[in-house]
């Protein structure tokens, strides 16, 4: 079913006086963004009720006009939720689909309704307050993350695996420890959004074309109906200014990255090389040909889809590059880099925090790596220098052991304290100072414990890591 309305005539251009001819086509449909620009319908019509009171208010339009204007708007925005709202390519844009509407609905009221604006300050409030809802959305789907991220972590705060550099095995951790690296790095990312948009929450509505206005317009009015915390102070930048779209892109791209290292060392620990944890079915598929196979490919599919956020930051700091003032009509390429970036983090938010609390850790496997790698010789190395030996010389005596331990085909741990104490004889003073409490310095328990202050990987820091995370989280101020 469709409205009663009309598609508008391809001649009814708003400065269909100035041409001698109609736009080509081609050239409409080259320069047309209503097919994607429509998904600001919303907040098209709440920034153009809250300028058509603020003219009222001003007795630059009539209060029957007004009146006029909410009744129209109205019947357009239950058109559009219902599917029955008519979108004209001859429009061009939603601004011009909905202004139509409302001129056919409202008559003179509605074609007054632009007074005092320019379709280029209209647009970039419209972008500013669907950016805003898009922000506000994506830092609550963060704070379900990192939610779901604290309880795997608490969950697993006593669960030894290695922690690694350069893909080898360095030192015990926990698991729980290991997933709150990942609550630190969503929180910088969730400090990057809410700064964002304190920026992007700046009215410009009011700078018209690119000078302003001559009606006695009160943008500041505007700015509280809509709940802006500011006016942006200069007409020019007003209406021509994208760095708002831009933070949010590098914001995005950020994110992304953070949730492509965590799907790369997913990916890695699902390998049955590895075997470290096992993702639940619904976030894995099979293989046409191989009947065994189960792939991560939410994962994967996380990893691809960063490249295609970090592209659309590229491409908006490409696109503002070269830009004279003020508006352009390059900044229509703002929107469809903007919009998937959007749905591409709420997507991938949702699906992650899912994905994360579906995680089945295989703790025996992780135990079992820490065995392969002498994950605990800095511990020895600590243990010498704590008895006396310089760092370096305690270093080099490791280094000896941990080569008899290679030799004998074992982990250091493995070593007898009569074969430990041989093999860091070479190094003066080492031998000596090798007491019967070296041996469990060389646990990993001894060594998770003795790593107890802020920020360790001890389990009893890491929960009150996740204490003071959690207390955060539970403190933290909605955005209004």
């Amino acid at each position: 079913m469709t409205a009663n309305h009309e598609p508008s005539s391809p001649s009814a251009k708003t400065w269909s006086g100035r041409f001698s001819e109609p736009v080509a086509e081609l050239v409409k449909r080259y320069t047309a963004s209503v097919f994607f620009d429509r998904r600001m319908a919303e907040q098209d019509i709440r920034g153009s009720l809250a300028h058509a009171r603020m003219l009222a208010r001003q007795g630059i339009i009539a209060d029957t006009d007004l009146a006029a204007i909410e009744r129209g708007m109205a019947r357009i925005a239950d058109e559009i939720a219902r599917g029955e709202f008519v979108w004209d390519i001859d429009g061009e844009d939603v601004h011009l689909n909905i202004e139509r509407r409302l001129t056919a609905l409202a008559g003179d009221a509605g074609k007054r309704l632009h007074t005092g604006r320019s379709r280029n300050d209209q647009v970039a409030t419209d972008i500013r307050l669907w950016l805003r809802d898009a922000i506000d959305r994506i830092l609550a789907l963060i704070a379900e993350f990192q939610r779901r991220l604290l309880d795997a972590a608490e969950a697993h705060a006593d669960t030894a695996m290695p922690g690694f550099t350069h893909l080898q095995v360095a030192q015990p951790v926990t698991f729980g420890h290991h997933l709150l690296a990942y609550y630190e790095m969503t929180r910088r990312d969730a400090e990057r959004f809410a700064d964002c948009r304190r920026r992007t929450n700046r009215l410009p509505l009011g700078a018209a074309a690119l000078a302003g206005t001559s009606y006695p317009i009160d943008r500041e009015s505007v700015a509280a109906d809509l709940g802006f915390e500011d006016i942006c102070r200069n007409s020019l930048d007003a209406v021509s200014d994208r760095d708002f779209a831009i933070e949010f892109c590098a914001a995005s791209a950020l994110l992304m990255t953070h949730l492509s290292r965590l799907s790369e060392e997913i990916i890695l620990w699902m390998s049955p090389r590895v075997g470290f944890i096992d993702l639940a079915d619904r976030f894995c598929t099979g293989s046409s040909i191989m009947p065994q196979k189960k792939n991560p490919d939410v994962p994967e599919l996380v990893r691809g889809k960063t490249g295609r956020v970090n592209g659309h930051l590229v491409a908006l700091l490409t696109l503002m590059k070269g830009q004279p003032l003020a508006y352009n009509k390059d900044n229509q390429e703002d929107k469809e880099p903007l919009f998937d970036t959007a749905d591409t983090v709420i997507d991938t938010l949702r699906i992650y925090a899912d994905m994360i609390g579906g995680i089945q850790v295989r703790a025996g496997n992780m135990r079992a790596a820490l065995a392969q790698g002498h994950a605990t010789a800095t511990d020895l190395a600590d243990y010498l220098v704590k008895k006396g030996l310089p760092f370096r010389d305690a270093h080099e005596a490791v280094a000896l052991a941990v080569r008899e331990a290679e030799t004998r085909g074992c982990d250091l741990s493995r070593l007898g304290f009569d074969e430990l104490k041989a093999a860091l004889a070479p190094v003066p003073g080492a031998a000596g100072r090798l007491g019967s409490d070296a041996l469990a310095a060389l646990t990993v328990e001894g060594s998770l414990a003795a790593r107890a202050h802020a920020g360790g990987a001890a389990p009893a820091a890491v929960r009150a890591a996740i204490a003071v995370a959690r207390a955060a989280l539970a403190q933290a101020n909605p955005i209004p």
